[in-house]
């Protein structure tokens, strides 16, 4: 049996908070952080794992970045939103009751606002939330580190796609393995 903080794939949820268009060329790092939020997706359609996307606002920020939209497995619910937290949207909650989750992987920006208010929200609700440092961003690092500081401080779990996806197989034998190795390589 595996430690509680490893990831278990039959009650993961990946959560892709607000990658949408306006932000490209505001957030730091963003040509860094596009290839991890795209990675960790490809995993878990290898996986057949859920993903849920959130937009915040779409008729004034857009919709997520088209690169994100490629990689989504068919179905992939698109929550839009208001509320800096994507639990302030219902259908966002549904569907993690829905697909069963326990734990949450959380990527997406800001780091520091709607990334953060979510694990938070998510935490008071009693979820596990991981994360993926390297698959979140802000407008400046502080903000980033801000954020993910109190979001440790409060609970939630640092990762990273390569780590979270090697926890989900947890073996080498995985059937999965060699795809999810071509996808980080």
């Amino acid at each position: 049996m595996a430690h509680a903080s490893i990831l278990h794939p039959e009650q993961t949820v990946l959560a892709v908070v607000d990658y949408q268009e306006a932000f490209r060329g505001f957030i730091d790092q963003f040509e860094a952080v596009t290839p991890a939020i795209i990675n960790i997706i490809r995993g878990f359609s290898v996986l057949g794992l859920p993903v849920l996307v959130t937009e915040q606002y779409p008729k004034g920020l857009g919709h997520t970045i088209a690169e994100v939209i490629e990689v989504l497995p068919e179905l992939t619910p698109v929550i839009e939103k208001t509320a800096f937290s994507s639990c302030g949207a219902d259908p966002f909650e549904e569907h993690l009751r829905a697909a069963g989750a326990k734990q949450v992987l959380i990527c997406g920006i800001e780091t520091h606002i709607c990334v953060s208010q979510t694990a938070h929200d998510l935490l008071d609700k009693g979820y596990q939330v991981h994360i993926l440092t390297d698959a979140v961003g802000s407008r400046f690092p502080v903000n980033k580190e801000a954020g993910l500081e109190k979001m440790i401080a409060s609970g939630a779990i640092p990762s990273s796609v390569e780590m979270a996806l090697f926890e989900l197989m947890r073996d080498s034998k995985h059937s999965c393995f060699r795809d999810i190795q071509a996808i980080i390589r």
